[in-house]
């Protein structure tokens, strides 16, 4: 019978101790995209807090800002002031008390790293939020109720109650609605923010095209939910969120849509769409990719679908040259619109109601704000936020520049083809700037 311990043992146990020992001693790792990711979040908070948050303070006239987190709950804005432990109820206080900054302080949301971001003055679970408020003794204090922007509307009923008691009727009446501050604030872009949504659209590009090709469409197998799901797997893959849940991959046809995301197989002659946004760090895209299934014979996209999508960059080119910062969205919608049908095209009171008239080409636009959700919450050139059309464009604005253009399609006996044609821009002094390579074609699936 053989020893249970053999002689090899020793060394083996030896072994065994230094990997343990190895395990829970210090050790040098190397900086992984977690922490890149962390650090680059830090840097975009700092500057935030330094250049954006005086400025939209003061422009709305808030003395104190108060964004209230509790166990189980986080406002919708927490992702902007960094994440942090709640064990009960938690405070991210702002304060103007004067010269060239905002104080920021983070009451009882806790862990090291809100500590090392280097953005809070304040860091601490000790504290009485109404000695605190008391000594600033803010003439106005807003809070995230907002009654036409979701991510400004944060505070709950529960905590509206909570606050008002704490504080009591002398500060309770001085709550204002954060709406507008919000909106502001998220929407006025500092250098480190442009250049992470960039990285961020030009990751959502990369994933659609692949998709709206071979590699992942094989006509007369493929179905449009196939190819939503390898979408949904890439995003999974590189640990990115998403703007708008599953994929929208559908197909347009002589009568508008032919399907969505189901299990509608892909066949030749099918001209399809894509409709998404990923997201990456606190950003989240939205844009749209065009292909052409192509029929046996063909080498090239046809004729009258060319021209219906060369109309709808025709129009895009026309925003890009007018767009530009300095007045209200609602002005530069008129402008466009304007701007539009001059150049010949039909505007369109509704949304997907084109004309019967073959001659005309049917155009709306819808250039929104994009940013901290697939449809931001700064001022927007798209009938859909009407609250959005009264505030002004700023120079770092980030817009999802879309629209939607109609040509009629003879071999379709005249019905229209909708081009929607969508990609994310930074308005600058300057004008309308791309953030990575736009829509220049209709990808081909052979």
């Amino acid at each position: 019978m053989r020893p249970l311990v053999s002689a090899r043992a020793p060394a083996v146990l030896a072994a065994i101790g230094i990997l343990i020992a190895a395990f829970h001693a210090p050790t040098a790792f190397a900086e992984g995209e977690a922490e890149k990711r962390w650090k680059l979040m830090n840097q975009i908070r700092q500057d935030k807090f330094d250049l954006v948050l005086p400025e939209v303070m003061r422009e709305n006239d808030v003395d104190m800002w108060i964004t209230v987190n509790r166990e189980g709950y986080d406002d919708p804005l927490t992702p902007d002031f960094g994440k942090g432990y709640v064990g009960s109820w938690g405070y991210y206080v702002f304060t103007d008390r004067g010269g060239d900054r905002i104080e920021r302080a983070a009451l009882g949301i806790g862990t090291h790293l809100i500590e090392e971001n280097g953005a809070y003055d304040i860091v601490t679970s000790d504290f009485d939020l109404l000695e605190f408020v008391s000594e600033r003794d803010p003439a106005t204090i807003a809070l995230n109720f907002a009654e036409h922007i979701g991510a400004a509307d944060g505070l709950t009923h529960t905590a509206y109650r909570k606050l008002s008691e704490t504080l009591g009727e002398k500060y309770s009446n001085r709550f204002v609605s954060a709406q507008k501050l919000a909106s502001d604030f998220r929407s006025r872009r500092v250098a480190t923010e442009i250049a992470a949504f960039a990285a961020a659209g030009e990751m959502s590009r990369e994933i659609a095209e692949r998709a709206f090709s071979n590699e992942v469409i094989t006509p007369g197998k493929t179905t449009l939910a196939d190819v939503a799901w390898w979408m949904h797997e890439q995003q999974f893959r590189k640990n990115l969120g998403t703007s708008f849940g599953m994929p929208s991959v559908y197909i347009t046809g002589p009568d508008g849509f032919v399907a969505l995301s189901n299990d509608h197989v892909i066949q030749r002659g099918d001209f399809l769409a894509i409709d998404w946004g990923v997201g990456y760090l606190n950003f989240y895209t939205d844009m749209k990719r065009h292909a052409y299934v192509l029929k046996e014979g063909e080498t090239r996209l046809p004729d009258s679908m060319q021209k219906a999508f060369d109309n709808g960059r025709a129009v895009r080119d026309i925003i890009k040259r007018n767009l530009k910062a300095g007045v209200s969205a609602a002005e530069m919608h008129a402008l466009l619109n304007q701007r539009i049908a001059d150049a010949g095209f039909s505007i369109m009171e509704k949304f997907n109601s084109p004309t019967d008239d073959p001659r005309k080409i049917d155009v709306i636009i819808g250039c929104h704000s994009v940013g901290n959700l697939g449809h931001g919450i700064g001022p927007s050139v798209a009938w859909f936020n009407p609250e959005r059309m009264t505030y002004m464009i700023h120079p770092g604005n980030l817009f999802s520049i879309e629209l939607f253009a109609y040509t009629a399609i003879p071999e379709w006996g005249g019905k229209k083809l909708r081009i929607p044609i969508e990609d994310d821009a930074v308005v600058t002094a300057r004008g309308v700037e791309w953030l990575y390579p736009v829509n220049q074609e209709v990808l081909l699936i052979r």
